[in-house]
């Protein structure tokens, strides 16, 4: 059988020749328009497909490097975008921000003593401290003079904040400088390469309202420290201490549990003081601050508990402080502090906690100190510190002796010199006398600069 296709052929062919002449020219061109016709509509067709095809690339590579939003995608299939290259801290939590800093500081110093000289290497040859001025207890001393320069407070910190999904926020802080000590008998010394070990200064993670860790003791001002070239300045005046705690504060107010420690006097100064690791209930604070465009002001409260071979006592004390704007160009800076076993938050631990009695009981000794200090801006570059400090102790002699510190007190004035934002050239002159119980005095006077590069 001859097929449809071969039938419908053989009928066009017929009729084409059956038509006139002109007829088929007519049929003829008819049949070249429709054909040239379709060839447009398949070239233009192609062209629309090469066109489709780039634009779904473009779409493709736009999703690839951007987070396409719910209403973008309108539910269709996106596939995922290329993992993110490895963070610094791949451990961290995502979005945790990083953030590090410091300072370089030069310490060089000239002193001269009435009574003695203090040890090389001590702490009182690097800052005043106010325990290490030399009293001859006999009323014989001799004076001594010296220089001493390092890098030791040079230092470096760590912080990580993270604001998670649902708000809560996580801080990280861990800070170090270079008072360690040497690090072995042979390069931790002035003789040849002046190594210091690092020393951990604050370690500790907060969480909301929660601090767990190393910082600043809740009962310290920190922002009222007066701005000087020595590393503390009013040091015996000033409540200063970093230990272990956990801390709670919601606004103005904040409380903590502190790591307990005591220091012990014996009976009639008969030996060493000592530190007792018997304490069981933590120092306990309080404090309220308040701020304002003028300064800021706080009260802070300290309770404690003594423990010692068997036997306790209990303390406590206040402190009040703050900062107070006098204008554009001036400040004022205020401490003061004292109660019963204040002892080793007063002055770098002038005086003892507690005073042992000839029965082995523990006695809270009190004390009392504070510092003001009045800051003057010359010009954007240059500003000055004029500092008054004192500490006095309420010795029971009877039971501490005659030789234990009555009081200490110290003036410094300085000059400050910025010629860039970080960094300063300092010069302080500062006096400072230690009295003790018997009446007998010993004085220091000191030159200090410094060179401090912060970053």
């Amino acid at each position: 059988m001859i097929g449809n296709k071969k039938l419908a052929a053989l009928a066009a062919t017929a009729a084409l020749a059956a038509m006139p002449l002109s007829a088929l020219a007519q049929a003829v061109d008819a049949k070249a328009m429709e054909a040239r016709m379709a060839q447009l509509e398949q070239e233009m067709q192609q062209m629309r497909e090469v066109l489709q095809a780039y634009q779904q690339r473009e779409a493709a590579s736009t999703a690839a490097n951007a987070t396409p939003s719910a209403t973008a995608l309108d539910g269709a299939r996106v596939t995922a975008a290329p993992a993110a290259p490895a963070t610094v801290m791949p451990n961290a939590m995502p979005g945790t921000k990083f953030s590090f800093g410091g300072f370089i500081k030069l310490d060089s110093m000239y002193t001269r003593t009435s009574d003695g000289a203090i040890a090389d290497g001590s702490a009182g040859r690097l800052f005043y401290f106010p325990g290490a001025t030399p009293v001859a207890v006999d009323g014989n001393g001799h004076s001594a003079s010296y220089t001493d320069v390092h890098a030791q407070f040079s230092r470096f910190w760590l912080g990580a904040d993270t604001t998670t999904d649902n708000g809560d926020k996580l801080k990280a802080y861990i800070e170090a400088d270079m008072y360690g000590g040497g690090s072995n008998a042979f390069a931790g010394n002035e003789v040849i390469t002046n190594t210091y070990a690092v020393t951990l200064r604050q370690a500790y993670v907060s969480w909301n309202n929660w601090l767990a860790g190393q910082t600043w003791s809740n009962f310290q001002d920190v922002a009222a420290l007066p701005d000087t070239v020595d590393f503390t300045g009013p040091s015996e005046g000033t409540i200063f201490s970093r230990q272990a705690q956990l801390r709670y504060s919601k606004g103005a107010w904040s409380f903590s549990a502190e790591n307990p420690q005591t220091t012990i006097t014996p009976f009639a100064g008969r030996g060493a003081r000592i530190n007792s690791g018997d304490d069981v209930m933590p120092d306990l604070t309080a404090r309220w601050l308040r701020r304002g465009d003028w300064g800021h002001f706080t009260v802070s409260a300290l309770l404690r508990n003594f423990r010692y071979d068997g036997h306790n006592d209990t303390g406590g004390a206040l402190s009040v402080s703050g900062k107070f704007n006098l204008g554009a160009n001036d400040d004022l800076r205020y401490m003061v502090s004292g109660g019963a076993g204040v002892g080793r938050y007063l002055g770098f631990a002038l005086g003892s906690d507690t005073v042992l009695d000839a029965e082995g009981r523990l006695h809270a000794m009190d004390g009392y100190g504070g510092f003001a200090a009045w800051r003057h801006a010359f010009s954007p570059k240059l500003r000055g510190n004029l500092v008054y400090s004192v500490a006095v102790l309420d010795n029971d002699a009877a039971l501490t002796g005659y030789e234990v510190t009555e009081k200490a007190q110290s003036v410094r004035a300085n000059l400050i010199y910025s010629p860039f934002p970080k960094l300063d050239l300092g010069m302080e002159l500062s006096h400072a006398l230690r009295r003790l119980e018997n009446g007998q005095e010993g004085d220091m006077n000191r030159i200090h600069t410094h060179v401090k590069y912060n970053f």
